[in-house]
């Protein structure tokens, strides 16, 4: 039996997780946590074969918590399951110890493998993760673009648009607007809406006077 501690800050997440990954046999979710200190405490406490985590919650980030279950408890490997996808987030995860990096939007069928393989000792990284490690051991560091539909939702931002106005527009849920806000201030390096506006314009990503020559 592999034992899995989860950690993910929605709990219907986790719910849907959990629920996906105890179909397969030989898989036990020992625990779960909203946040990386209970991860860690759980971690501590039920030694389990796998932490799944997620790489962002509200009081430590994925690499932190990584650093930290390895050093309590090194006969537990770590599998991150995110939506992230640069390599500055995955390069962190992994030179922080994860033994994998997988995104949410992977087959339940690949999942419980890839939870199988970390337990076993293997690495597990999904075609983003393994790019961005290909391009760090080719000393290429490489900066992403925004995807055709984060200008979208940028552009929308940029004309006032709210989260629930632009899932409307563009036919998605507000968790997922939320979720391309998260990559959209990853790769340009900002914190806020308004500052990833500016940012934007400047870069001549979106129509604005600080993308003018």
């Amino acid at each position: 039996m592999i034992s899995i501690v989860m950690a993910d800050d929605h709990p219907m997440i986790r719910e849907g997780i959990r629920s996906m990954i105890e179909r397969y046999a030989n898989l036990k979710v020992l625990g779960e946590a909203s946040g990386g200190a209970q991860a860690l405490e759980l971690v501590e406490r039920l030694q389990p074969d796998v932490l799944l985590l997620d790489l962002r919650m509200p009081d430590m980030d994925g690499p932190e918590v990584t650093r930290e279950a390895r050093r309590i408890c090194p006969r537990t490997r770590v599998l991150i399951l995110t939506t992230y996808d640069t390599d500055r987030d995955i390069l962190a995860a992994i030179e922080a110890g994860a033994g994998g990096y997988v995104l949410k939007d992977i087959e339940p069928a690949r999942l419980a493998e890839a939870i199988r393989a970390t337990a076993g000792g293997r690495t597990v990284l999904d075609q983003r993760a393994a790019e961005a490690v290909a391009n760090r051991m080719r000393g290429e560091s490489r900066e992403e673009g925004l995807s055709g539909q984060e200008e979208r939702v940028l552009s929308l931002a940029a004309g006032g648009k709210t989260n629930r106005q632009i899932a409307r527009i563009l036919n998605l849920g507000e968790t997922t607007v939320k979720t391309y806000f998260s990559r959209i201030f990853a790769k340009l390096g900002v914190a806020d809406r308004t500052s990833a506006v500016v940012e934007a314009m400047r870069r001549g990503i979106i129509p604005g006077r600080g993308g003018q020559a």
